[in-house]
C-alpha cells in the first residue's frame, strides 16, 4: 500500500481521490467486518441479556472472547494487508464493546452494587489482558513459533 501524505485536505477533490485510491479497499473491508462483528455481538446480547444489578455476563464474554481472538490475530494474520483490518478492526472492533462495559460499570455504581461494579470493572480488564496473552501464547505454541 502506498503511503498517504499526512496533511491531506479532504475538502480538495484531488486529495480525496488519493485517499479513496489508496485506502478504499481497507475502509470497505473494515466496514463490512464491523457490521458482521456488531451482528454477532447483538446475537450474544440476546442470548445473555444484561439484567440491572447483576453481573453483565454477555458483555464480559464478548470482550474477553474478542481480546483472545485479537491475540490470535496478532500472531497468525499479521502480514496480510486486507485480512487483518477486516478481522481485527472490522469484525473484532464491531464485536467487542468497551463502551457498553463502561456504561454497565456506571450503572452498577449504586450503594448496594458498588462491590459488583468494582469486580466487573477490574475483572474485565484483567481477563481481557490475560485473554490477549493466552491467545498470543497459544497461537505461537500451536504454530511452533518460538518468539
Amino acid at each position: 500500500m502506498d503511503s498517504v501524505d499526512p496533511d491531506v485536505d479532504v475538502h480538495v477533490p484531488a486529495q480525496r481521490r488519493e485517499l479513496a485510491r489508496t485506502h478504499g479497499g481497507v475502509l470497505a473491508v473494515i466496514a463490512l467486518g464491523g457490521g458482521l462483528g456488531a451482528v454477532a455481538r447483538y446475537g450474544i446480547s440476546l442470548w445473555l441479556p444484561t439484567t440491572p444489578g447483576h453481573f453483565p455476563w454477555g458483555t464480559f464474554l464478548i470482550n474477553v472472547t474478542g481480546c483472545f481472538l485479537i491475540g490470535v490475530l496478532m500472531v497468525r494474520w499479521g502480514q496480510r494487508p486486507l485480512l487483518r483490518p477486516f478481522l481485527g478492526v472490522g469484525i473484532l472492533g464491531g464485536f467487542t464493546t468497551f463502551s457498553t462495559y463502561a456504561v454497565e460499570t456506571r450503572a452498577l455504581l449504586t450503594p448496594g452494587d458498588a462491590p459488583l461494579a468494582l469486580a466487573y470493572l477490574f475483572g474485565t480488564l484483567a481477563a481481557a489482558v490475560l485473554a490477549v496473552l493466552v491467545g498470543v501464547a497459544l497461537t505461537r505454541t500451536l504454530l511452533g513459533d518460538n518468539r
